[in-house]
């Protein structure tokens, strides 16, 4: 028997199937990831450290303001330069996701990088930060990406 790792779209749940096994043993695994889920909720440490490192690493379209009207950072789009071209959150540098280890000497190690994307959904700014960590570069993630700063918040954009 293959195990494959099966990842739904819209749930954060790991669910891991056996090729050819029957639906009892899918809905076995499934109660079982659900009842771990609910095991680790309860877990008030791991939660307080999840929680302390999604503020180190995440910011707010408002938040991202204030530290941008102080000078406190550094803001990276890895969006497609074309869609840069057409809107950018005002002093982003561009540097698609896939640019960015060639271009690193860009960035500044003593700033804290805001990495942006798309949307919410769109997971290019969080492989683009865990780039930026792998080589020491400070950095953090703008929750709901462009989208939310223009659309959302209605934040100026170039």
């Amino acid at each position: 028997m293959r195990l494959r790792k099966f990842r739904p779209h819209f749930t954060p749940k790991e669910i891991f199937t056996v090729e050819g096994s029957s639906g009892t043993d899918k809905r076995e695994r499934i109660n079982f990831m659900d009842d771990k889920i609910k095991q680790i909720r309860f877990d008030s440490m791991r939660a307080r450290n999840f929680f302390e490192e999604y503020l180190a690493f995440t910011t707010g379209p408002v938040d991202l303001k204030n530290l941008m009207d102080k000078g406190d950072v550094a803001l990276l789009d890895v969006r497609l330069k074309a869609d840069y071209d057409i809107s950018h959150i005002p002093n982003a540098i561009s540097i698609p996701k896939d640019e960015l280890a060639d271009n690193l000497d860009k960035l500044n190690k003593n700033a804290t990088t805001v990495v942006y994307s798309y949307n919410q959904q769109c997971h290019l700014s969080v492989e683009a930060a865990l780039i930026l960590a792998d080589y020491g570069y400070p950095s953090m993630i703008l929750e709901g990406g462009f989208k939310t700063w223009a659309e959302d918040f209605r934040f100026s954009s170039t």
